[in-house]
C-alpha cells in the first residue's frame, strides 16, 4: 500500500481518533523523519529525496500489521497510525522500525551515506485530535534528533510525545 497524502492521512487519523474516543481503544503514532531530506534534495535533486521517502515507506510498511497506516504529513515525515497500540506496544514497534532503517542508506554519486532518522512517538489521550498528535510526535522527534548518534539514527529509545 502508497503512503496516504496529507488529506488522506488527516481523515483516517480523524476516524481513528474517533474509534478510539468510542470504543476506549488506544491509539499511537509514530513520526519518523529524515534529517538530512533537504540536504539530499539540495544536492541530489527533489527526485532521489523523493525516492528515498518511498523506499522507507516500503521498509516500513514491512514491520507493521496490515491495517497500520503510513503517511505524509509534511516535507521528510512518514506519520504510522497504529490503531489498537499505546505507548509501550508504539514503543515496541518503534524500535523495531527504528532498527530497521537504521540499515538504509542512500547512494548518490557513487557514494553511500546513510539517512538521519529520528523516531517520535505519541499516545493519543481523549481531547486531543489529529493536528495535536501530528504536534506531539513532532516534537517527540525533534528531541529524538537531538540524541542522534553519529550513524544518524537515535541511539536511545524513541521519544515519547505527551500532551
Amino acid at each position: 500500500m502508497d503512503s496516504l497524502s496529507a488529506s488522506e492521512l488527516s481523515e483516517r487519523l480523524r476516524e481513528e481518533i474517533n474509534r478510539a474516543g468510542r470504543e476506549g481503544v488506544p491509539l499511537c503514532c509514530l513520526l519518523v523523519t529524515i534529517g538530512n531530506i533537504e540536504e539530499l534534495s539540495r544536492e541530489h535533486g527533489r527526485e532521489l529525496s523523493n525516492r528515498a521517502l518511498a523506499y522507507v515507506a516500503s521498509a516500513l510498511r514491512r514491520q507493521l500489521r496490515d491495517f497500520d497506516r503510513i503517511g505524509r504529513p509534511g516535507e521528510g515525515e512518514l506519520l504510522v497510525v497504529l490503531p489498537g497500540a499505546d505507548g509501550p506496544r508504539g514503543e515496541t514497534v518503534a524500535r523495531r522500525v527504528l532498527d530497521r532503517l537504521r540499515s538504509i542508506k542512500i547512494e548518490a554519486d557513487g557514494k553511500r551515506r546513510p539517512l538521519c532518522i529520528s523516531v517520535g512517538l505519541a499516545a493519543w489521550r481523549e481531547g486531543v485530535d489529529g493536528e495535536e498528535l501530528i504536534a506531539q510526535t513532532r516534537a517527540a522527534a525533534q528531541r529524538a534528533s537531538g540524541e542522534a548518534s553519529p550513524g544518524g539514527a537515535t541511539a536511545s529509545p524513541p521519544a515519547l510525545g505527551r500532551p
